[in-house]
């Protein structure tokens, strides 16, 4: 395993986090196909067994559960100060605004509800799940300096957002002495290529180490067209995500298979080892052992400048799917699929 430092951080993180979205009850949630606890634990000492020590899961997913099948199983196979555990929050809720719970109210309860989920004191990286419309971005950013004061938080990241929303809050920042976003987590691999227009730059420029999220394309990237899987059938976010332009992705997809039987290797292989040409550590899912193994081979796969280009060259632009078409400013006080089984304080 190789390892990178998170952006302007002193985390030491692997190149392939280990998502846990996969990981939680699947009787509540957002997902039917998640994996239950014992799998879950499998996974996970898997991954520790070959150097992956960042761990990435959030609040919502599977109400919780995901947070404690991840808390219960490092504490079990790893000592707290070997491994990076990052986690997110929601913005308010509509009922949170009417009641007048204000942005930093609400990250702190959030975040004490995720620490008691992971039975930790504190996570090393609490990433902003989406950018929040009804909440200003100082209120936001005071609530995670101050949980980085209260030494709950050691660093802070953002996810599902603009670069000129990463630009804003982290000039901001910086005027205020406020927390700055060492990370972001955005939607990012061959078949949706629209980082590079604008965030890849701005992660560049400013040392912002990008972990994007759906590396593989929800299982698109790591199986020929036409192969499915439990999550390919019953996960309908990745449908309205990925089937817009199947016809399109699917000449890409082709050429991941070519190169795959050309160097003897998996899908996942090539298509992750592509990614970390491109960002710090990719978020890979895994609901079978399988798939983390697969995930953390490709950190030894180097691909040639030839081969990068034949699996660029058939990209055309793509809209905007999934969160970032959905959380706009016109649409944020509408029912959301994160809003469903949102987690409450038990």
């Amino acid at each position: 395993m190789e390892y990178r430092k998170l952006g302007n951080s002193d985390l030491n993180v692997s190149r392939i986090c280990l998502g846990c979205m996969g990981f939680g009850d699947a009787k509540t949630g957002q997902h039917s196909w998640t994996v239950d606890e014992e799998t879950s634990r499998s996974i996970i000492k898997r991954a520790l067994d070959l150097g992956i020590n960042f761990f990435d899961t959030a609040i919502v997913y599977q109400n919780g559960t995901s947070e404690e099948y991840v808390g219960r199983a490092l504490k079990n196979f790893a000592k707290r100060e070997d491994v990076v555990v990052a986690t997110k929050f929601l913005p308010r809720t509509p009922q949170e605004i009417a009641d007048g719970v204000t942005g930093q109210q609400h990250i702190e309860k959030s975040l004490d509800l995720s620490l008691k989920h992971l039975g930790m004191d504190y996570v090393d990286l609490y990433i902003y799940h989406m950018w929040d419309y009804q909440t200003p971005i100082y209120d936001v950013l005071g609530g995670l300096t101050k949980a980085v004061k209260a030494g709950k938080v050691r660093y802070i990241g953002i996810a599902n957002c603009y670069a000129w929303q990463l630009a804003k809050a982290n000039a901001l920042a910086e005027k205020e002495g406020f927390a700055q976003f060492v990370s972001v987590q955005n939607h990012y691999n061959l078949l949706f290529r629209e980082e590079e227009r604008e965030m890849a730059g701005l992660c560049e420029e400013d040392n912002i180490a990008m972990t994007p999220y759906s590396a593989l394309a929800s299982g698109r990237l790591s199986r020929k067209p036409g192969e499915t899987t439990k999550r390919l059938t019953e996960d309908s976010y990745a449908k309205l995500k990925y089937d817009g332009m199947a016809t399109e992705d699917e000449k890409i997809i082709m050429r991941v298979a070519e190169l795959a039987d050309k160097y003897a290797v998996s899908m996942t292989e090539i298509s992750l080892a592509w990614l970390l040409t491109k960002v710090t550590a990719p978020v890979a899912g895994a609901t079978k052992l399988h798939h983390v193994e697969g995930a953390a081979k490709a950190v030894d796969l180097k691909l040639s400048d030839e081969d990068i280009v034949y699996l660029e060259e058939l990209y055309v632009p793509h809209p905007l799917v999934g969160v970032m078409a959905q959380n706009t400013r016109g649409a944020d006080n509408k029912k959301q699929v994160w809003m469903q089984n949102a987690p409450k304080e038990q």
